[in-house]
C-alpha cells in the first residue's frame, strides 16, 4: 500500500512502484531443484491513493490524494473534515486488504499519522489468529529538523524504515531517536543531474531566464505578481532577454494565461530540464525547484509567499535560517532568497539583474553548487529505496 499527497510525491511513487515490483520478481525467482517447486514469483500488488503517475505504474487507486494538497496549517484546517473522511476511507482499506507494507511517500502530515493509527490497530487487535503486522516506510522524512524535531521520536515509535534523500538526516536522526532504522538512498532528481561546468548553448548576445512560480494553483496565483513583475523589470534592462515560465501541466497553465502574461514571456508545460539546461539564471519558488536548479547549475533568485497565517505559524515553528535546500546543505545563501513581504518584483529583479550582469558571480555560484549536489547520491535512489524495503520485507 503507497499513499502520496502532493504532485512530486506521485511521481516519486511511480518510480518507487517500478523498481519495488522488479526487485520483488528478482527476489522471489530463486532457481531451484525440485521438479515442482515449493516457492514461485508473484506479480506484486500495489494498491492505495495518490496521481496519475502511480495510475500508470499500475497502482489500484482509491482516489486521487493530489487533488486535495494544500499548503500550511491554515490551508489545511480548511479541509479538515475531507481528510478525516479520506483518512478514515485509506484505513478501512488497509484493514481489509491487509497489506505487508504500507509505504508513505513524503506528505508527512497525513502519512505519519497513518502510520501511527495502523500500527495503533495493529496493537490493539493482536490475536493468535490475526497474524497481521504490516511493516511501516516513510519515503521522504518529513522536515523535523527544521521544527518540532521532538516528532522524530513519535516517528521511530511507529516505523519500522526511513528512507532518508538528505544526506545530513541519517546523523541527524541517530542522535535523536537511535532505534529508528534509516536509510540513505539518495535524492531522487540526482539521476538527471547536470554538470554545474556544463557549457550552455551560446546564441548570440541572449539571455535566459527561467522562471518557476510552483506547481499548485494557490502558489502560482500568489507568485504571479512577482515572477511577471520581475519579468517585465528584467526586460526594460536586458533588450536581448529570452525567457521561459514552465509549468508542470496544463491545468495551471490555463489558470496562468488567465492571470495574464507579459509580453516576451513564454508559458511552456514540462519540458523543465530542457530549459535549465541552457538557462543563465532563474527565478524560483522555494521548494523542490530549486533542488532542480541546483542539479542543473543555474544560479537562482529564491522567492515564497503564502498566507498570512501560515507564515505567521511557520515563523514561530520553523527554526532552520534558509528555506531553499541548496541553501540549507550549503550552510550558506547560495540562491538569495526573498520571503513574504521581502518578495517583490524590485527585489528579485534587482539581484536577478546583478547575477546575469556578473559572470564571476554566476561562476562562483555554479562551484558551490557543485559541491552540494556531490552529496545528494548518485543515480538510482528508487532502486536502493526498494532494495532496503525488499530487505525489510525478507
Amino acid at each position: 500500500m503507497l499513499i502520496a499527497g502532493e504532485v512530486s510525491g506521485d511521481a516519486l511513487a511511480a518510480e518507487l512502484v517500478e523498481a519495488l515490483r522488479e526487485k520483488i520478481l528478482q527476489h522471489e525467482s530463486q532457481p531451484t531443484a525440485d521438479v515442482q517447486p515449493l516457492h514461485t514469483a508473484l506479480t506484486p500488488y500495489f494498491f492505495g491513493a495518490g496521481g496519475p503517475k502511480m495510475a500508470a505504474a499500475g497502482v489500484d487507486l482509491a482516489f486521487d490524494l493530489t487533488r486535495h494538497s494544500v499548503i500550511g496549517v491554515s490551508d489545511m484546517l480548511k479541509k479538515l473534515r475531507t481528510f478525516r473522511r479520506l483518512f478514515l476511507q485509506l484505513h478501512r482499506l488497509a484493514r481489509e486488504r491487509q497489506p505487508e507494507v504500507i509505504i508513505g511517500v513524503d506528505y508527512g502530515v497525513f502519512n505519519l499519522r497513518f502510520a501511527r493509527a495502523i500500527h495503533r490497530h495493529v496493537r490493539k487487535h493482536r490475536r493468535a489468529f490475526v497474524p497481521w503486522q504490516p511493516k511501516l516506510v516513510q519515503y521522504v522524512s518529513p522536515q523535523v529538523w527544521a521544527s518540532r524535531p521532538g516528532r522524530a521520536r513519535r516517528l521511530a515509535a511507529h516505523h519500522d524504515l526511513l528512507l532518508s534523500i538528505f544526506p545530513f538526516e541519517k546523523e541527524w536522526y541517530r542522535q535523536r531517536a537511535p532505534k529508528l532504522r534509516v536509510e540513505f538512498v539518495g535524492h531522487p532528481l540526482a539521476g538527471r543531474r547536470a554538470s554545474s561546468a556544463v557549457q550552455r548553448p551560446q546564441t548570440g548576445d541572449a539571455t535566459r531566464l527561467v522562471c518557476l512560480p510552483g506547481s499548485r494553483a494557490d502558489e502560482v496565483r500568489r507568485h504571479w505578481p512577482v515572477v511577471t513583475g520581475a519579468f517585465v523589470r528584467l526586460q526594460r534592462e536586458l533588450p536581448n532577454l529570452q525567457a521561459k515560465l514552465i509549468l508542470p501541466d496544463d491545468t495551471l497553465a490555463q489558470s496562468a494565461r488567465a492571470l495574464g502574461v507579459p509580453s516576451g514571456l513564454v508559458l511552456q508545460v514540462g519540458g523543465l530540464s530542457e530549459a535549465l539546461a541552457q538557462a543563465d539564471c532563474a527565478l524560483a519558488k522555494s521548494g523542490t525547484s530549486t533542488l532542480e536548479c541546483a542539479l542543473a547549475g543555474v544560479p537562482a533568485v529564491v522567492f515564497y509567499k503564502t498566507s498570512w497565517p501560515n507564515y505567521w505559524i511557520g515563523k514561530r515553528v520553523v527554526k532552520v535560517k534558509y528555506l531553499a535546500m541548496p541553501n540549507l546543505l550549503a550552510g550558506e545563501a547560495v540562491f538569495p532568497e526573498f520571503i513574504q513581504a521581502a518578495a517583490t518584483p524590485e527585489n528579485v529583479a534587482r539581484v536577478a539583474l546583478a547575477i546575469l550582469r556578473d559572470e564571476t558571480r554566476r561562476a562562483a555560484i555554479q562551484s558551490r553548487l557543485a559541491t552540494v549536489v556531490a552529496g545528494l547520491g548518485d543515480a538510482g535512489a528508487s532502486t536502493r529505496a526498494a532494495e532496503a524495503i525488499v530487505r525489510l520485507l525478507y
